[in-house]
């Protein structure tokens, strides 16, 4: 059984680079006996007018400087395994009036393995077959991934 989401365990407060500067967000982490429940709440996306998709990762680094997010990495991928299998691959956002919201279970990872890395939304819709990152576009927005 899945514990109720009302304390997550992790969290990452979302910061919109100089592409995307009102972009916030909070993307919160529930660790449960078999899974991750991961819930993201993204205010102030800009329009992507070619599908209204974002790509949403996890990246192995642990800060979110650098030109464009630079210092995030690559995707998380600790088994070193193809896009769109990585421990980091995760469905992408969908614009809606501004906004977007997803919530996902993931057994690709434990909270505990992901505190201090990032989360990363990109300028487009990941097409789930480039390597090594599914073709996302720019680095738009990003967040460090800190326990509660």
């Amino acid at each position: 059984m899945n514990r109720s989401p009302s304390r997550p365990d992790a969290v990452a407060y979302i910061s919109g680079g100089h592409d995307a500067p009102h972009l916030f967000g909070e993307v919160r982490f529930y660790q449960n006996p078999t899974n991750v429940l991961i819930t993201a709440d993204i205010s102030n996306l800009p329009k992507n007018s070619e599908t209204g998709f974002f790509a949403f990762h996890i990246h192995e680094g642990e800060s979110c400087g650098g030109d464009d997010f630079a210092n995030t990495g690559s995707h998380y991928n600790p088994n070193m395994t193809p896009h769109p299998n990585h421990a980091g691959d995760l469905p992408p956002l969908l614009f809606c009036n501004g906004g977007a919201y997803l919530s996902v279970k993931t057994d690709r990872f434990r909270v505990a393995d992901i505190i201090g890395r990032t989360v990363v939304i990109h300028s487009d819709a990941d097409d789930f077959v480039s390597q090594p990152a599914g073709n996302a576009g720019k680095k738009i927005a990003c967040g460090v991934i800190r326990r509660m």
